[in-house]
């Protein structure tokens, strides 16, 4: 009868439809952390969002889905996965949102819910990998049919509608959300210093002692200069933008790289390493030094410890991970800049 294999096809259809939209989820997550110029951010975002959206116009037919298995009694699995899975998922999708609307205005236990929004996206992940491999469905050429691809389209289409709409209730409300970043991020002290957030990686911590000299190793020489040195005057109007969901922008004071670099000799094609005193470092390409700069001040103020004092790397254009702090030492390598963990893990 049409009424009973209607829901069987929709329910393999309906898991495919899930299945590639947390794939492309995580997959704009992953990437949404290590782009940090307006356009690609905007697209990366925005894709995102449409993604998580997307999950919800498939709720009405899962539910048809969960209902069916409920009645069965032959061969059925334990469900226990597939209900975590299910309620990491909503976690997911609730702390996504909670972001998107409030920013920092929302937390959990003190915790930024950006924060636990990522840390429940890779759990889900994982049970994702988990619950997949004990699977029973393998892959069909009809799940690339014409009229599987215009499904496939049409709910794209809507996920898009949704994300706009959300997206223009936001700004006409004046909700936080409809002012944040391309990159997702809310806006937290601009121009101000003292009232932006001091936050790093999770993998480092602010040294007590952060010394005053820097190394720079460039041409065949090794050259120490005293934080005071690089204070010359060169200066850039920066967005900090956190992966912690929060952006400042602010004026910033020092040198340019490329000024500290001149009249040296340099590999073509090289990087250059910035490695902080607690051994955080990030490797950019030496093309880049014009527009590298290495702070010692911001908004015409010396920069705080927990800001990176007494120099840190400024670099406009990428995430807040990439602008190192506490900057201990400057090398030019021949080693190309991507030859490293996309995010740092040391």
């Amino acid at each position: 009868m049409p009424a009973v294999h209607l829901p069987r096809r929709a329910g393999r259809r309906t898991n495919l439809g899930l299945l590639a939209l947390l794939l492309l989820a995580t997959g704009t997550g992953v990437l949404a952390f290590g782009v940090g110029t307006p356009l690609p951010a905007r697209l990366v975002t925005a894709a995102h969002g449409a993604t998580g959206l997307g999950l919800l116009l498939l709720v009405p037919w899962k539910t048809v889905v969960v209902r069916r298995s409920r009645t069965r009694t032959v061969g059925r699995r334990d469900p226990t996965a597939a209900w975590a899975l299910a309620v990491l998922v909503v976690l997911t999708l609730v702390t996504g949102v909670a972001h998107t609307v409030a920013g920092q205005a929302a937390s959990l236990g003190g915790v930024g819910v950006l924060l636990v929004h990522v840390a429940v996206g890779v759990g889900t992940g994982a049970l994702l990998v988990v619950h997949v491999a004990g699977s029973r469905q393998r892959p069909r050429r009809t799940d690339l049919s014409r009229r599987a691809l215009l499904r496939a389209g049409g709910l794209a289409v809507g996920a898009v509608a949704a994300w706009g709409a959300v997206e223009g209730g936001l700004r006409l409300t004046g909700a936080p959300g409809g002012r944040r970043r391309g990159t997702g991020s809310h806006e937290r002290g601009s121009g101000d210093p003292a009232a932006m957030p001091v936050t790093q990686w999770f993998t480092d911590t602010v040294p007590d002692d952060p010394g005053d000299t820097l190394e720079l190793v460039a041409g065949g020489r090794t050259t120490r200069l005293r934080a005071a040195e690089l204070d010359r005057g060169d200066g850039v109007t920066a967005v900090l933008d956190c992966t912690g969901g929060w952006y400042a922008e602010q004026e910033w004071r020092g040198v340019r790289l490329d000024r500290l670099l001149a009249g040296l000799d340099l590999p073509d094609g090289g990087s250059v390493d910035v490695v902080g005193v607690t051994g955080y470092r990030r490797r950019l390409p030496l093309a880049d030094a014009g527009s590298l700069l290495l702070a010692t001040h911001c908004a015409g103020r010396p920069l705080s410890t927990g800001h990176g004092a007494p120099v840190r790397l400024v670099a406009p254009g990428r995430r807040g991970y990439w602008w190192v702090k506490w900057v201990r030492r400057v090398e030019v390598v021949d080693a190309p800049w991507w030859a490293q963990p996309p995010v740092p893990l040391q």
